[in-house]
């Protein structure tokens, strides 16, 4: 009986052992789904439930019958779930594998995450969290000796003859948290990054921009389309989330880092910023804006990414204000 007895606890500890890793894995694997599923239900494109189960479910469609594996056509290929490009069809090379291949991706377009099969490496979009596929090195197929290999169906195509014309602005309006929530609710903004800016050191942190004094300013890039969205509709939202008549703060915020900077890449966007600061100037705003030449930007710390979608909310010292 004892035997017996010795017998059944172990198969009871066995079960509860069991159990546990089922309850482990769900929580690992089941809640980032649930949070992709949140963020698509505000503000991207409506997926089939094939896409869905590839894209947001972490699926693997079937090989060899991809849209894009042996397509060959000159472009960019987008994601499928927000429209971000990842990658350039000179990125994509034959490998045989039964998906289509890339060695190399758009600069930050992509996102590596480690596997919930504990041994390969997961790829991203880096804007919304979509599943793309896997990456694989050491495998001496290209010359730069890597391999994305990714789910056709999570990819668009944008030929090169039809391409939107993508264009980069940089702005800081104090926290880039709220910065970064209201700019992407614009129409034809492709993508954001938050980081830093206008500083004196390289490679900034967060904690040496608040307490080293870097000079760093708290900005945000963004990735637009020029055909569905003008650098000066960008800019006049930027004067109108904000306080631009405010000197090194925002409301609260106080600091270098908060200050109202517009950094040009162009002088299309320098004579943008100066003929609207000239109209504010002219209703008496008196602005305090500075106006500088792009200089490098810093990406902050991915916990500042992406900051009310992860973390739901709204900003608490940005909203919009008509002003012109």
């Amino acid at each position: 009986m004892k035997t017996s007895a010795v017998t059944n606890k172990t198969r009871i500890s066995n079960k509860a052992i069991a159990v546990l890793a089922i309850l482990s894995a769900l929580i690992v694997y089941v809640i980032p789904i649930a949070a992709l599923e949140e963020k698509q239900k505000m503000a991207y494109n409506e997926l089939t439930p094939d896409e869905k189960r590839v894209i947001i479910n972490k699926g693997t469609e079937r090989p060899f019958i991809g849209e894009f594996y042996t397509h060959k056509d000159v472009g960019t290929y987008t994601c499928k779930q927000c429209d971000a490009p990842l990658y350039k069809s000179d990125q994509k090379f034959e490998s045989d594998c039964g998906w289509p291949s890339f060695d190399d991706e758009i600069d930050g377009a992509v996102k590596r995450v480690p596997d919930v099969d504990g041994s390969r490496t997961e790829i991203i979009c880096n804007n919304c969290g979509g599943h793309l596929g896997h990456v694989f090195t050491g495998e001496r197929l290209t010359d730069k000796n890597i391999r994305h290999c990714v789910n056709s169906i999570s990819m668009s195509f944008i030929a090169a003859e039809t391409e939107s014309e993508y264009e980069t602005a940089y702005f800081a309006a104090g926290c880039f948290w709220g910065v970064e929530y209201l700019f992407q609710q614009e129409a034809g903004v492709i993508s954001t990054r938050v980081g830093y800016m206008g500083g004196k050191t390289d490679n900034p942190t967060y904690e040496k921009v608040c307490y080293e004094n870097t000079t760093h300013a708290e900005a945000i890039k963004v990735v637009f389309d020029a055909k569905q969205i003008t650098y000066e509709k960008l800019a006049r939202l930027f004067f109108e989330i904000h306080d631009p008549t405010q000197v090194d703060r925002q409301g609260p915020d106080v600091g270098t880092q908060y200050r109202s900077e517009i950094f040009y890449v162009n002088n299309d966007q320098k004579k943008t910023a100066e003929k609207l600061i000239d109209i504010l100037n002219e209703k008496d705003f008196k602005i305090a804006t500075q106006v500088t030449k792009a200089v490098p930007f810093w990406e902050a710390e991915e916990y500042h990414q992406d900051y009310y979608k992860k973390n739901g909310g709204t900003p608490y010292c940005h909203f919009r204000q008509p002003k012109f």
